[in-house]
């Protein structure tokens, strides 16, 4: 199958061009560079020229804290743009696959949100993703939705500068000790593994929208303190309270993803969180021999 990866020098595209083309498919890469999304027309001259089969639309603005400040930018790449996006995928008949977020949900709940719990943005990027998930669905008859959850992979986060595990193996490592808010859960998502998930819904033609992220509930402190535990990066690691480490951007105190809905879809779960940290850090380097079985 043809499929064009928008967005594929970022964390989550970069692996997913990887994975179509290990899996026999013909991956097309577009960066900025070659597809700007804001813009209609060069979205319709770039898919059409490359005319594939299916389009997963990576492209986002993933600065939390600064949409709330830049909320016009944020709503013309994450709904302007996808909107565009699926336009120009329901022209050329190919499916729209968007990548969208846990942050759609309030984070009231206490157990993890499945696809059809009600959906209610606290903060301007989720607002501006949650736009961008009701035009695509309204403007393309044939249309994917996967939400994502805390993202961490190999090629890091360009529009965050990495992502949160480099960052505080970092940390640790120059302060010896670091503080991590544990009152927020979320569903950690290796981006290698949703790569996988994400092929194998296109392979199957699965529409609607699922939730894609490893198995399994953490806070960001046992996220974190699990990460530094398997590095040996870290001396003392404390649990702190969001309080006191304000944002500018609310943050779900509950944004944690059920993944049942998936793994029905495509016969199997993704692997536990924990595990999936472990190969992301053996493959970053940050494991000794002697942690790698």
């Amino acid at each position: 199958m043809k499929v064009a990866v928008i967005g594929s020098n970022g964390q989550l595209g970069s692996d997913l061009i990887t994975v179509l083309q290990d899996r026999g498919h013909e991956a097309i890469a577009l960066t900025h560079a070659d597809i700007e999304v804001r813009d209609a027309d060069s979205v319709q001259r770039c898919l059409s020229a490359a005319a594939p089969e299916a389009v997963v639309n990576c492209a986002a603005y993933v600065r939390v804290d600064d949409a709330e400040t830049n909320a016009v930018e944020a709503m013309n790449i994450n709904a302007i743009g996808a909107l565009n996006v699926a336009r120009a995928c329901r022209d050329i008949q190919a499916r729209c696959v968007y990548i969208s977020t846990d942050f759609v949900f309030d984070g009231d709940q206490t157990t993890p949100y499945q696809e059809t719990d009600r959906v209610n943005p606290i903060n301007i990027y989720g607002m501006s993703k949650l736009a961008g998930e009701h035009l695509v669905m309204e403007a393309c008859p044939d249309w994917t939705v996967g939400r994502v959850s805390s993202l961490f992979g190999q090629a890091g986060s360009s529009g965050k500068g990495g992502n949160f595990i480099e960052a505080i193996i970092a940390k640790a490592k120059k302060d010896g000790k670091l503080s991590v808010v544990d009152d927020i859960t979320i569903t950690p998502t290796y981006t290698a593994d949703a790569a996988e998930a994400i092929e194998e819904l296109i392979e199957k033609g699965s529409s609607g929208t699922y939730h894609i992220t490893n198995t399994g509930p953490c806070t960001w402190y046992q996220f974190a303190k699990e990460a530094l535990a398997l590095a040996h990066a870290a001396e003392e690691i404390n649990p702190v309270s969001s309080a006191e480490y304000p944002t500018k951007a609310k943050r779900p105190a509950n944004s944690a993803l059920s993944t049942d809905k998936l793994s029905k879809t495509i016969g199997r779960r993704l692997p536990p969180w924990q595990e999936a940290l472990s190969r992301y850090l053996e493959v970053k380097g940050h494991l000794s021999t002697s942690d790698v079985h």
